[in-house]
């Protein structure tokens, strides 16, 4: 990586698995094109991802929402997909965990590819993701764990309410 302390997502889109490199936090200032890339290789029925964690500084809940829901279509496929994420540090990995998120993701020590085969930046600008976005990551979040209902109904709440009734 170079010397830029701005959060990235490397990516070789045409492996098999799909590589994912996180470098820096993920969260919800620049989560968007993340989002945007895994919708768009889901909907190409896209099945196999590997996420690598090894440079990730820290994540979000909006950013594990997007994990959550990813999983959660992943599942619906046909044969279902699989999103395996790789080399967590023990912070990331009690994120994970505390979410209930561990029996929707499947957990490795390592992933392995080529340095070469992860060339495109998915993302590399910090937008604010709109309040839907981080509305529906936190509703994934619930959807996939029950338990997580309790820890952020407050955020949901305040969300729905900035939106109004339409939404």
């Amino acid at each position: 990586m170079s010397g830029s302390k701005q959060p990235t997502f490397l990516v070789s889109a045409y492996s098999e698995p799909i590589v994912i490199r996180i470098h820096g936090k993920a969260n919800y200032l620049n989560c968007k094109n993340f989002r945007e890339f895994m919708e768009k290789m889901v909907g190409d029925r896209k099945h196999r991802f590997a996420l690598d964690f090894e440079h990730c500084t820290g994540m979000d809940s909006t950013f594990l929402g997007i994990l959550a829901g990813t999983a959660l279509e992943l599942r619906q496929q046909d044969p279902p997909g699989v999103l395996l994420i790789c080399n967590l540090n023990e912070r990331n990995r009690e994120l994970i965990c505390n979410l209930g998120l561990q029996s929707l993701l499947s957990i490795d020590a390592e992933v392995s590819a080529p340095e070469e085969a992860v060339v495109g930046t998915v993302l590399d600008d910090a937008e604010v993701s709109s309040a839907r976005q981080v509305l529906a990551a936190h509703q994934s979040l619930v959807e996939a764990n029950q338990k997580n209902a309790a820890t952020f109904q407050d955020v949901i709440a305040f969300l729905q309410n900035q939106l109004g009734p339409d939404n």
